[in-house]
C-alpha cells in the first residue's frame, strides 16, 4: 500500500511541477499582441487601443480588452489608480480626444475614498500603445507621433533647415 502512496505522491508533484512551468508573466508582450489582435485598419493611420473600464489591474484590463479601433483624431488614454502600497486599485483604458490628453501625469489622491493614494494618467498614439499602465511621473506622459499644433506662421521644415545650415556655415567662414 505504501508503494502506491509513493507513486501517487510522485505523480502529483510531477503534475504540479509541469503546471508551474506553464505559468507565465502577467504582462503581455508585443508577440502576444500581434497574435491576439490581428487586424486591418478601417482608415489610413487607424490604430487600436486597449479599452476597459475599472479593471482590477493592468493584466485583467489587457486580457479582456475589446478589439476596438479608435476614431480618427483620438488617442489611447490610460488612467491607473493605486493604493498606498502602489498596488493597482483600478485601470481604465479608452480612446479620447486631444482635450482629455492635456492633463497627463500623476496626482496624489489622499483622502479620496481612503483607498486610492495615487492616480496616474497617460496618452499615446499608435497601435496598442497603451499596453502598460502608468505607475509614476516617468511613464505618465503624452507621447504622440504627429504634430499637435499646426500654424501658418510657424517655420516650414525647409526654411528651418536653411536657417540651421546658415548658422553652422556662418561660423566656419
Amino acid at each position: 500500500m505504501e508503494a502506491w502512496l509513493t507513486v501517487a505522491w510522485v505523480l502529483l508533484m510531477t503534475n504540479i511541477a509541469d503546471w508551474l512551468k506553464t505559468v507565465q508573466s502577467r504582462d503581455f508582450t508585443m508577440t502576444d499582441i500581434i497574435l491576439l489582435h490581428p487586424s486591418t485598419t478601417p482608415h489610413p493611420g487607424g490604430f487600436k487601443c486597449f479599452t476597459c473600464e475599472d479593471a482590477a489591474d493592468n493584466y485583467e484590463c489587457n486580457r479582456w480588452a475589446p478589439d476596438v479601433y479608435c476614431p480618427k483624431g483620438t488617442y489611447c488614454h490610460t488612467r491607473h489608480m493605486m493604493d498606498n502600497h502602489g498596488d493597482s486599485v483600478s485601470v481604465t483604458k479608452r480612446c479620447v480626444t486631444l482635450k482629455d490628453c492635456l492633463f497627463t501625469g500623476c496626482a496624489d489622491q489622499s483622502g479620496h475614498l481612503n483607498l486610492i493614494r495615487q492616480m496616474c494618467s497617460s496618452c499615446c498614439e499608435g497601435n496598442i500603445c497603451n499596453m502598460l499602465a502608468p505607475r509614476n511621473a516617468s511613464n505618465a506622459i503624452f507621447s504622440s507621433t504627429s504634430p499637435l499644433v499646426s500654424s501658418s506662421r510657424g517655420f516650414l521644415p525647409a526654411k528651418l533647415s536653411y536657417i540651421i545650415i546658415g548658422i553652422f556655415t556662418a561660423g566656419h567662414i
